[in-house]
């Protein structure tokens, strides 16, 4: 012992060990100095610290079918999912089914152009069958004396129907009622249940109607309850144990990211036996995943993308039809706050846990400030329950006019950050911009946004959590791009958590990270 160490407690018994452990990095001849620097980073690998450069794993784990439509190639009669918006023409009225009032009274046939009143959205309980929901809510049905209204608040078997398709025009279709007669416009202000079997699918039936399909959904409800459980379950499982895997977490490490954020759906914490029509399996996904970044010394954070009653009207959401009914209720916050508390507690231990963002991109207002406040509060207390070092995500919500108004609320709260998403897109101000018009707004506007919501104490942390080297021009080049990607990485790398690409991988290029990094479209300075 020298006299460096005389006074020091256990001392000798310390710098022994660490001697071997210098000895074992540096010495060629007794393990490879690769291998050593492998095993002794292995030894203290976790989170990365802010600011992070981060991929979305979008498509994965919780469905969105723009993102990979394949996965809904095997469902029959996959146009007519859940959610999707049909709108029905009497080919003897010529005009279109209307929802008299938006709902709560009869159904008429007597519009001559469609809007939201005239648009039905499905329930799928199989490939055939339907019930019908109308503007304000109600499901279509049939009245004891054979009239079609709309004022069930929930369906039943008389609010059921089946479309009958014709073979050589799928947009021709019948309507058989739960009587086994089928709906006819008698005239614009009858629609009735009372129609036989016989048609020859003419003009001159009033039993025929044609339809528009004016919007679809392809989100994990479709997805689910379009296949049912079984096939659902196989197509699934398979799609979760081979779109992302292992070295798809060695891909992102070598590109110079250090963290991916993971999409995830309420159910997930019901998991192996979720409510119907969702399917278990994607929990050990998720926990490949942290034991694959915790391989690559990555960050996880965990993104609850779809909560129950749906955040937002979006497919991302989970939403069966668009509704949106998160929030609404102490009850309903009280159960998403028990799939954080699962999350939380089933990683906390995993020093590759970086953050828990509570919720993704509610929209206002049908999420109410009040509401979401209550929600972030008791979350951040269920998170802080199991671990005091990851940070804990608050999103902003969609459709504001004031980006800052969770500021003073989250800059209460240690290791809270706020997040934003940013797309030069989904907003007609985009529609006619240049590249150059397009750079500029990144590197004006987009960098007074983030400076607003940024507080100089670092409370709360700011993150971008979504961008896109995409947008509407037309004939862009690829220097184009590299300079869209190269402003908004520069404006973005300002943020105080960092920011997140969505997503890694996409059928559509520009917003596949993968691709982009690959083509060379990004590059990432180390």
């Amino acid at each position: 012992m020298s006299s460096a160490d005389a006074g020091i407690p256990g001392a000798g018994s310390v710098r022994l060990p660490l001697l071997l452990l210098l000895l074992l990095v540096c010495s060629p001849c007794l393990v490879p100095c690769s291998a050593a620097r492998m095993s002794l980073v292995a030894t203290v690998a976790g989170a990365p610290a802010p600011p992070i450069r981060a991929v979305n794993l979008g498509g994965w784990l919780l469905t969105e079918g723009w993102i990979l439509p394949s996965l809904f190639d095997g469902i029959p009669n996959n146009d007519l999912l859940d959610g999707t918006q049909l709108q029905f023409r009497s080919v003897t009225q010529n005009r279109y089914l209307v929802a008299d009032q938006g709902g709560g009274a009869a159904i008429l046939a007597d519009r001559v152009q469609p809007s939201g009143w005239e648009t039905f959205k499905l329930w799928r309980i199989d490939q055939t069958t339907f019930n019908f929901r109308v503007f304000g809510n109600q499901f279509v049905g049939v009245n004891s004396t054979g009239g079609v209204v709309a004022t069930a608040t929930t369906p039943g078997p008389t609010e059921t129907f089946q479309l009958v398709r014709r073979d050589s025009d799928k947009s021709r279709v019948r309507i058989r009622a739960p009587n086994g007669l089928f709906l006819q416009a008698k005239t614009m202000e009858s629609v009735t249940a009372d129609h036989g079997e016989d048609t020859d699918w003419g003009d001159d039936d009033p039993s025929v109607f044609v339809t528009n399909n004016v919007g679809r959904m392809q989100g994990e409800y479709q997805i689910c309850n379009g296949y049912g459980i079984i096939k659902a379950t196989q197509v699934l499982r398979n799609h979760w144990s081979t779109y992302i895997t292992e070295s798809d977490f060695n891909f992102i490490a070598s590109s110079g990211l250090n963290a991916v954020r993971i999409p995830v759906g309420w159910w997930i914490a019901s998991d192996p036996n979720p409510p119907l029509p969702f399917v278990g399996g994607s929990l050990q996904a998720l926990d490949n995943a942290f034991s694959w970044a915790e391989k690559y010394n990555l960050g996880v954070i965990v993104d609850l993308h779809a909560a129950p009653g749906s955040q937002n009207p979006f497919e991302h959401s989970a939403t069966r039809d668009g509704s949106q009914e998160w929030g609404t209720s102490d009850a309903n916050i009280a159960q998403t706050v028990q799939v954080i508390d699962f999350l939380a507690e089933r990683y906390a231990n995993s020093p590759s846990l970086l953050a828990v963002e509570l919720l993704n991109e509610p929209w206002a207002p049908g999420a109410t400030l009040s509401s979401l406040k209550k929600y972030y509060q008791d979350g951040y207390n269920a998170v802080r329950q199991h671990t005091s070092t990851a940070y804990v995500i608050m999103s902003n919500r969609l459709s504001i006019a004031d980006p800052t108004e969770l500021l003073q609320f989250a800059g209460g709260f240690s290791g809270a950050v706020l997040d934003v998403h940013y797309y030069n897109l989904f907003d007609s101000k985009f529609n006619s911009l240049t590249v150059d018009q397009n750079i500029d707004f990144v590197r004006n506007n987009r960098s007074a946004d983030l400076a607003a919501v940024t507080n100089q104490n670092g409370r709360p942390l700011t993150f971008v959590g979504e961008w896109v080297a995409e947008w509407a021009v037309q004939g862009a080049s690829m220097t184009d791009y590299q300079r869209f990607a190269q402003a908004q990485q520069d404006v973005y790398g300002q943020a105080t958590f960092g920011w997140s690409y969505w997503t890694l991988k996409n059928v559509n290029n520009h917003w596949s990270m993968q691709w982009m990094i690959q083509n060379g479209y990004i590059t990432l300075n180390s």
